[in-house]
């Protein structure tokens, strides 16, 4: 049985690897979908606050209102900086890849399965008309191409 949950959050982010809008400094109101595999026992398989008693504090301290950075933008080292002239506390979400769709499913993927949740597919809605979905099959093909060297989980850096 799948049991299907909505969150969002707010987020900035640029791809400073592409040469068009989205090299520039922006928002989103990311809209997730997580899809979970469960097994009925009895009544009931799961209770649908189960998954948020582990997401919805995960996504407000390390998503919401912070902005996807990837390690080697050079903008990061200039963020970091300012935080330490000013005192400034910046929620930076730093990811070892460009801030992509692709990228923050896969860094999410890999956080919600952490918590010892059968994720199965995840749905990440970047725009009105934009989504990603994003499976288990994704999820573990990436794994695969990131053992290469490239680290699998962003960090959340404050001063």
């Amino acid at each position: 049985m799948i049991i299907q949950k909505s969150y969002k959050f707010y987020a900035a982010h640029r791809n400073e690897e592409l040469q068009d809008k989205c090299s520039n400094l922006h928002g989103h109101r990311y809209g997730i979908v997580c899809h979970f595999q469960v097994e009925r026992d009895g009544a009931i398989s799961t209770l649908f606050g189960d998954f948020d008693h582990f997401l919805e504090p995960h996504f407000k301290e390390n998503y919401d209102h912070a902005m996807l950075i990837h390690q080697h933008d050079p903008l990061y080292e200039t963020l970091q900086g300012h935080m330490k002239r000013t005192g400034e506390n910046l929620r930076l979400k730093v990811f070892p890849n460009p801030t992509s769709v692709e990228n923050l499913a896969f860094m999410l993927f890999s956080e919600i399965r952490e918590f010892g949740l059968d994720l199965v597919q995840l749905d990440v809605q970047e725009t009105d008309t934009s989504i990603i979905q994003y499976t288990l099959n994704d999820w573990r093909a990436d794994q695969e191409r990131f053992e290469a060297g490239a680290p699998h989980h962003a960090t959340v850096d404050s001063p």
